[in-house]
């Protein structure tokens, strides 16, 4: 392809690439520009509530796995017969 044609063409696809990046979300923990951001999902007191319960759940899943391999390892070293 011609560099006359090229060119300018490359440098149409990075303006509308940024120009894109400027008003496209920008996920799911920040806020996009003023006139076309919404409250990030995260942000929402359910979401907050919901992930609290998950994190609580994980802590608790990894202590009771901690407690059982502690008991096992109690056990293999002094077994109670």
């Amino acid at each position: 392809m011609l560099d006359r044609l090229y060119m300018p063409l490359l440098a149409l696809a990075a303006i509308a690439a940024v120009a894109l990046a400027m008003v496209w979300p920008q996920g799911l923990g920040a806020r996009s520009p003023a006139p076309f951001g919404s409250a990030p999902v995260q942000r929402t007191p359910q979401m907050q509530a919901a992930m609290r319960r998950e994190t609580l759940a994980a802590q608790r899943r990894a202590n009771q796995a901690r407690a059982a391999v502690h008991d096992l390892q109690t056990q293999a070293l002094a077994p109670s017969q």
